[in-house]
């Protein structure tokens, strides 16, 4: 599999967990004391430095910086919106489709160049 593919893999995986780690505490910890709900989420994010590290080294093999940073917003995106709608209940907005327009054209502009090249 290409680098960057694995990069993706793993960058999908990292931002499960971020998702979880950021934002799963306003649902399961909201009624915990707020360093409780910091100590859970550091524990969990543990495990998205362990794959996100490994993909931005292994990702940079064939991908610039800033186009790895495009992609993990891309996957960010794509992982958020499902998380907010499915567990914490949020509704479908919108505005994620917007968001999501705009980081098709961030893609383009850092990928642009590339196709050319």
């Amino acid at each position: 599999m290409p680098p960057a593919y694995q990069a993706v893999c793993l960058l999908v995986l990292s931002n499960i967990f971020m998702t979880f780690a950021w934002y799963a505490h306003l649902r399961d910890l909201k009624h915990r004391a707020w360093w409780w709900a910091a100590l859970f989420s550091w524990g969990i994010a543990l495990f998205e430095y362990l794959l996100q590290v490994p993909a931005n080294r292994i990702g940079s093999q064939q991908l610039s910086v800033a186009q790895l940073k495009i992609v993990q917003e891309v996957i960010t995106l794509l992982v958020f919106v499902p998380f907010s709608v499915l567990y914490l209940g949020q509704p479908l907005r919108r505005d994620f489709l917007y968001a999501g327009l705009c980081l098709v054209g961030a893609v383009y502009f850092v990928f642009r160049g590339r196709a050319s090249g």
